[in-house]
């Protein structure tokens, strides 16, 4: 049975629509009005690498068996959906038109899966033993996320990279490393069918190449048991996204972890012992090696230093968030605090400015 989805952000949101359009779930993706005509008119192309092929797989959303369909925020009703994905950077979600959109999605009760960076502040109730008031000041505006249940609400590790290309139109994306979707359960079951089904069409996702025939597609969407699974992406954000950002700048992921491998493995085992400490099992989590093997193809800095670089005012804060819940642990690491406090002068910098 196809799924109608509800996707909020059509950029990295495109990648996640393309997987499930496969399936022939029909996709919504929430957007400015100049990307939603762009969109309904020529469709989205998501450009994905394959093993064992030089050139990058395009998928052109007007071939899938799903169909997309995008729109602005306020011509939506969440009631209308199976699942609701959130797929913008946490400070859009403060944006007129989308809060409110988001105060009708936590009111509607429909499962909810966020793909961002920076869970959802309600997720945080879902793990134990935090003071989650403690907490608000990580997010840009915490009171936007008041209607929701956390039970109704789940995370979904955004392991696989991508970026819009600048020299393109805005409907297409390019994937740069294509790993895995991990995602919660939600606390109380429900959705929990919808995200096992969905896992089984995005298997099943095969491309038809000229040369090859159908090809198995990479990034798959994993559903998983344990509440800290999603926190993977953690020690990643930390040891190589924010540490793009310098003080008078911006360096490419491979050069913020390479550069300086000892600071960067301590960054990454700091925040990997906070998760085992919340509660994570070790084998929820990726080992060093592995993500610096990945980091090593990362040429581009991450989104939160550009957009640094670009002046803008507000960020996800997830440093800031990894720093406000090892306090409540008793953790402190002096390289993790000194960065949070460059991302803060340099915001700061571009407020001024």
């Amino acid at each position: 049975m196809p799924y109608n989805v509800l996707i909020l952000g059509a950029s990295y949101g495109s990648l996640l629509a393309a997987k499930l359009m496969f399936g022939g779930n029909n996709v919504t993706m929430v957007c400015r009005p100049a990307t939603a005509q762009l969109i309904n008119e020529d469709g989205f192309r998501v450009r994905i690498p394959v093993k064992g092929r030089k050139d990058p797989i395009e998928i052109d959303s007007r071939t899938l068996p799903g169909k997309a369909f995008a729109a602005p925020p306020e011509a939506i009703d969440p009631a209308a959906f199976g699942l609701i994905a959130l797929a913008m950077q946490e400070p859009q979600f403060g944006a007129d038109g989308v809060r409110q959109l988001l105060d009708a999605v936590g009111r509607s009760r429909v499962p909810t899966m966020s793909i961002m960076n920076m869970p959802p502040l309600p997720y945080m109730k879902r793990i134990p033993g935090l003071d989650y008031e403690a907490l608000k000041p990580a997010y840009t505006d915490p009171e936007a996320w008041d209607s929701f249940d956390p039970d109704a609400l789940t995370l979904c590790s955004p392991d696989p990279q991508a970026f819009r290309p600048p020299e393109e139109k805005v409907n297409v994306l390019q994937v740069t490393l294509p790993t895995n979707f991990k995602v919660a359960e939600f606390g109380n079951g429900a959705g929990g069918d919808t995200l096992r089904r969905l896992e089984e069409h995005v298997d099943a996702a095969r491309f038809v190449t000229a040369d090859a025939g159908p090809v198995e597609v990479p990034v798959k969407l994993r559903v998983y048991d344990s509440v800290f699974v999603p926190l993977a992406k953690w020690p990643m954000l930390l040891a190589g996204n924010y540490r793009c950002v310098t003080p008078d700048g911006m360096r490419s992921a491979q050069e913020a972890v390479h550069s300086n491998l000892d600071e960067s493995k301590a960054v990454y085992d700091f925040v990997f012992d906070l998760c085992v400490a919340l509660g994570a099992s070790p084998d929820d989590l990726v080992p060093f090696g592995k993500y610096a093997a990945a980091a090593s193809g990362l040429t581009r800095p991450s989104s939160a230093a550009r957009a640094l670089q670009n002046g803008t005012k507000v960020i996800e804060r997830a440093d800031k968030l990894v720093q406000l819940v090892a306090a409540q642990k008793g953790m402190r690491l002096p390289a993790l605090d000194a960065q949070v406090e460059l991302v803060d002068r340099r915001l700061e910098a571009n407020r001024r400015a």
